[in-house]
């Protein structure tokens, strides 16, 4: 899924802080519920605006720009 679909930045919203697409949650704050050993389902309920499908996307997104930047071993 392109990051277009999930993620939005204006300087409308949040100062153009990256959101979840079509709300107010920045995606920064999925990271900090992960970061503090929370479960992705702790998240979903304290922000119900946001879908298991685009935080999941979101991760993804990481994951893939992580292994882009990798380096094949030799």
């Amino acid at each position: 899924m392109p990051s277009a679909d999930v993620i939005h930045r204006s300087q409308k919203i949040l100062g153009g802080a990256a959101v979840f697409r079509g709300t107010r949650v920045p995606v920064q704050t999925l990271l900090d519920y992960l970061e503090a050993d929370e479960r992705i389902e702790d998240f979903l309920a304290d922000f119900p605006t946001v879908s298991r499908d685009q935080a999941i996307a979101v991760l993804e997104l990481a994951r893939e720009a992580l292994a882009a930047d990798a380096r094949p071993h030799r």
